[in-house]
């Protein structure tokens, strides 16, 4: 599974992490620092239009009770991240997977050529 941080899907809507499977599933995973940080953000139901799976990843102080039955959990650290609840596969329609597949690819390749040669702008 690969990923890309900040992944946009469109305007004034970003997913915190988008990855993409070996079979082309797409997972969002959204980042809560705390209960103020989950309470403030109320566009999280957004984002399941945009993805096979969706996950939060919360660290081992956060109250997971707040977290939507439905969704997938993660617990994280700077570390790495372990999988407390596998969220549903809802698969997406075959027209979106392939735009949001090629996106991802185009966001993925344009963020490397810009690490690669920082003086050219992306297309």
């Amino acid at each position: 599974m690969m990923s890309v941080l900040e992944m946009p899907l469109r305007p004034r809507l970003r997913a915190d992490i988008m990855a993409l499977g070996r079979k082309g599933e797409i997972w969002i995973v959204e980042c809560k620092s705390s209960r103020a940080d989950f309470r403030s953000d109320q566009k999280w139901q957004g984002y399941l239009e945009w993805c096979d799976r969706y996950y939060w990843a919360v660290d081992t102080d956060f109250p997971q009770e707040l977290l939507p039955d439905g969704t997938g959990i993660f617990i994280a650290d700077g570390y790495g991240a372990e999988m407390l609840r596998e969220s549903p596969l809802t698969p997406l329609a075959p027209a979106r997977r392939k735009v949001l597949t090629v996106e991802f690819a185009r966001v993925a390749a344009s963020r490397l050529h810009a690490r690669i040669d920082p003086k050219i702008s992306p297309l």
